[in-house]
């Protein structure tokens, strides 16, 4: 095969078709660049998401996230991605759930978005953005897997400064990161009036430190931040797979939170 020919199932060389085990679900994917994992599921799983309207993923990849999202709600979603060969994979994968109607990708700068989509065209935004700022850590593998680790192409700043021009008034911004980060994100949420509604930190182990946050928040709101109980991965000898966990792997839960259905009250509830 010459490189890039595509196989009779439409892949590139090196990609391979995973099962999300959800809705029967599938992504494309490939070690070529940055696959999906675990803090991406559970962003889909926690955010806060309106039944209709308009729902958009930043720095969406292979668009894991709009395609579990697509399970909670008939929303519009849209995902955007700078990197081509990213956006090009999550375009297929949506084509190959036959989602073409309900999850549009845009390739491009999240930087630039409001200034092509005007303010306040979301009702909800989900990104899980690179958790590194540049000059920290090693750029391990590819251009492709440093982007997603490193801030080459948007720092948490642009991040939340294109949330907040973006987002309706009390609508929700939802976004997983690194604990260690989190008065970095609490102090640039603040900055564009991004009031964190809800926290949630997620531990490997019951008996070890969160290596990730969920945090919500609403443009606009006042401030008051609940901190949901903690989200334990493995439970027993940590080999499997705490309850919560698996029932949201399954499909069984489209939701983390149970009492996300009670909170759905709309635009107004971010200004409580």
């Amino acid at each position: 095969m010459h490189p890039g020919e595509r196989t009779d199932d439409g892949l590139l060389p090196g990609e391979r078709i995973d099962d999300l085990l959800t809705r029967d679900l599938k992504i494309i994917q490939s070690a070529e660049v940055f696959s999906f994992s675990l803090d991406a599921v559970l962003l889909a799983r926690f955010a806060g998401i309106p039944p209709r309207g308009r729902v958009l993923d930043l720095c969406t990849g292979n668009g894991v996230v709009p395609l579990l999202l697509s399970t909670r709600t008939q929303a519009r979603i849209e995902g955007i991605e700078i990197q081509p060969r990213l956006a090009d994979m999550a375009r297929r994968s949506v084509a190959l759930n036959g989602l073409e109607d309900r999850i549009y990708i845009i390739e491009g700068n999240l930087k630039e978005l409001p200034a092509l989509q005007g303010p306040d065209a979301y009702d909800a935004i989900t990104v899980n953005p690179p958790y590194k700022p540049v000059g920290t850590g090693e750029h391990k593998g590819n251009l492709h897997q440093a982007m997603a680790r490193h801030e080459l192409g948007c720092t948490l700043e642009d991040v939340t400064a294109a949330c907040a021009r973006l987002v309706k008034p009390g609508g929700r911004v939802s976004m997983v990161h690194r604990p260690s980060r989190l008065a970095e994100i609490i102090d640039a949420m603040r900055r564009c009036r991004l009031e964190p509604k809800r926290i949630r930190f997620v531990h490997s182990r019951i008996d070890a430190e969160a290596n990730m946050v969920l945090i919500e928040a609403s443009l606009g709101g006042k401030p008051e931040v609940r901190l949901l109980p903690p989200l334990i991965v493995y439970e027993g000898d940590g080999r499997q797979y705490a309850p919560e966990l698996l029932d949201v792997f399954y499909g069984r839960k489209t939701e983390l939170n149970e009492d996300r259905q009670t909170e759905r009250s709309g635009a107004n509830e971010g200004q409580e």
